[in-house]
């Protein structure tokens, strides 16, 4: 849809043009769609609209038992699906107060920077293409699906892992990961330097991310900016630092930080997070230990299949926990959570009656909170930096449906 519509604000006879961006354009990835008053190529207004993709997450959660939703937690976030399993589970665990034995919680830790290193690739190379740095796209895809080779070692699945469950995983890390991950860590650092030899001195790619989409630091705060974009204004906020979780506070990494602001910025931020995580990474397989990988409440974690077969007593539990209207029930009450996703702060808000399954569910999801500067960002700007600005916010918009 293009027309001409008069607008007053505008001298007489002066006219500005409507447009659609998306939801077809390639640039907005996915279901957005911003409606744009241009006068010439300079964005006068926008309006955007998130379109529908997965809707009622938050409703569906209350017809499920607490093991069940994660496997929606999967379609959240689906470029990194094992952080919204992890994020979600911890806040269960958390209002039950059960422990977590050190074989999961350093498994955990290691799928979830593993999960923000393959995010971070797809957004750096979709950056690049949208760009048109194409060449890049194809290395970070190729790093993204040798991370989906482990991913499906570990998981059995590539996009949606469905790899927790409260009070542990679904099963145990194979010994044909650990090799797996320790040969890919050299050639993602490999490919990385490679992006950034590719970038940083390109001087299209420059021209179109250095300056543009800036906010400040005070503005992203009030927007409700949280991860690699946050810090890209300066402020060195890290829920894993922040509010620490699963042991982060013994693991030894930095929070990388710009001051600009810009889409330069939050391109250095991502890439300088990937070598990050690969530190992380590299500290949690050193520390993988033999043990249980599973709480040892069997009314809450699922018995060992062995015991499954020959205990009446394991038997019992399997069925309560697995069968639809059993299951555990936490107490009465209400509690908040929150992980460091790749995009940002994810949070899950969880009412409960006592019952075995939850009565309310309220996600905050990062996207969502990161998309509504969007108008802030593109409004003034030439209709070439839109494309730029929403590659450098990684919108996800199965995050974005209520």
């Amino acid at each position: 849809m293009v027309e001409s519509v008069a607008t007053p604000a505008k001298s007489a006879g002066a006219k500005t043009m409507m447009m659609n961006f998306g939801p077809q354009h390639p640039a907005t990835h996915g279901t957005l769609r911003l409606m744009l008053e241009l006068d010439g190529e300079t964005v006068v207004k926008c309006v955007p609209e998130i379109g529908y993709l997965h809707t009622g997450f938050e409703k569906i959660a209350e017809s499920m038992t607490w093991n069940q939703f994660v496997t929606v937690t999967d379609r959240m976030n689906y470029l990194s699906p094992l952080n919204n399993n992890i994020g979600y589970v911890l806040a269960v665990e958390e209002m039950l107060g059960i422990p977590l034995p050190e074989r999961g919680r350093v498994i955990r830790v290691l799928m979830c920077e593993l999960s923000r290193i393959a995010d971070h690739l797809l957004c750096v190379g979709l950056q690049g293409m949208d760009l048109g740095a194409f060449t890049v796209m194809l290395w970070c895809f190729r790093e993204r699906e040798r991370l989906y080779d482990v991913f499906e070692t570990v998981t059995g699945g590539r996009l949606t892992t469905s790899y927790t469950r409260v009070g542990g995983l679904s099963r145990d890390l194979p010994d044909t990961a650990v090799p797996m991950i320790r040969a890919a860590l050299p050639l993602i650092l490999e490919t990385v330097d490679e992006v950034e030899k590719m970038l940083l001195r390109n001087r299209i790619f420059t021209d179109r991310t250095k300056g543009v989409g800036i906010l400040t630091q005070e503005e992203a705060i009030g927007y409700g900016w949280t991860g690699p974009i946050l810090r890209a204004c300066g402020l060195a906020w890290d829920v894993r630092r922040a509010r620490p979780y699963l042991g982060y506070e013994t693991y030894d990494f930095e929070v990388p930080t710009r001051s600009e602001g810009d889409c330069f910025a939050r391109f250095e931020v991502r890439i300088a997070e990937i070598r990050q995580s690969v530190r992380i990474v590299r500290q949690s397989l050193d520390r993988l230990k033999p043990g249980p990988w599973c709480c040892e409440d069997n009314k809450v974690a699922l018995p060992a299949k062995d015991w499954v077969y020959t205990k009446m007593e394991s038997l019992i539990h399997h069925f309560k926990i697995i069968m639809f209207g059993h299951g555990f029930a936490p107490d009465p009450g209400e509690y908040y959570g929150c992980t460091e996703a790749p995009n940002g702060e994810l949070g899950f808000y969880l009412a409960s009656t006592g019952d075995m399954r939850p009565w309310r569910v309220r996600i905050r999801p990062p996207s969502f909170l990161n998309y509504t500067a969007v108008c802030r960002l593109v409004e003034g700007r030439l209709l070439s930096d839109v494309v730029a600005i929403l590659s450098s916010l990684n919108v996800i918009a199965g995050e974005l449906d209520r």
